[in-house]
């Protein structure tokens, strides 16, 4: 995989780095920082490992899309499952890209910390992820301009709720070929309406929870219930 990725990088030393990297993450070295992975790799310090991360240049979204055209490759399928979550990364400190005081299913509880947006890949030979978005809070980071300089934001870049991308990266997929039977996620991303609608439209099916407290309309549109209520009215025989 490495050399496939390989022209994404210009230098040889980043394109060695970044092998580097790969293999201590996918080590079982117990804490992954720069420091400990420098040290697996047998670097006197974390330089390389943070030069790459920081200052590098190199295309991320391309070695993506490597990635994701080797992953389906291996584990194609076309009832394969889309699946979209997300996932907190605990962190110090206030300069780390969308960081701020928040609640993540990681510790449980509100914490200082990232949140990032993923989409894996389920088949029948395997899973993995496939896509990644960085969570940009409102009013702590895409309300101040200054802190998103600092950070290196891309000017283009600005508030999106968490349905939005989750919504971009399975069109993503979808658009270069990758064969999918439907797509899953929780009610984060169930309550998006233009979620379903796109899937509605491309013919792909999906299963996306909604809150309890969601209401629909039925007898044509005249009546308008909670889902939990109308759960209950469906005799069980009806349920397939």
């Amino acid at each position: 995989m490495v050399t496939r990725v390989a022209g994404r990088f210009v230098r040889a030393e980043p394109r060695r780095t970044a092998g580097q990297l790969v293999e201590g993450l996918l080590s079982g070295v117990e804490r992954k920082t720069c420091w400990s992975l420098a040290e697996r790799a047998g670097h006197a310090d974390p330089q390389a490992m943070q030069r790459l991360l920081r200052t590098a240049v190199w295309d991320a979204d391309a070695v993506r899309d490597d990635v994701r055209e080797w992953l389906v490759e291996q584990l194609g399928h076309p009832d394969a499952v889309l699946v979209c979550d997300e996932t907190g990364f605990l962190k110090k400190g206030v300069c780390s890209v969308g960081v701020q005081r928040q609640y993540t299913g990681t510790a449980g509880r509100v914490e200082n910390s990232q949140v990032g947006v993923f989409l894996a890949y389920v088949t029948p030979h395997g899973r993995a992820l496939i896509d990644r978005r960085i969570y940009l809070p409102e009013t702590t980071w895409c309300d101040q301009p200054d802190r998103l300089a600092a950070a290196g934001v891309p000017d283009q870049v600005g508030f999106a709720t968490k349905p939005a991308p989750a919504r971009q990266m399975i069109a993503a997929a979808l658009d270069v070929g990758v064969p999918v039977g439907w797509v899953t996620g929780d009610e984060v991303y169930g309550a998006d309406p233009g979620r379903r609608g796109d899937l509605e439209h491309r013919g792909i099916g999906y299963v996306l929870a909604v809150g309890c407290d969601r209401r629909v309309h039925v007898n044509d549109g005249r009546t308008l219930v909670r889902v939990d209520d109308l759960a209950e009215r469906i005799p069980i025989t009806e349920w397939q």
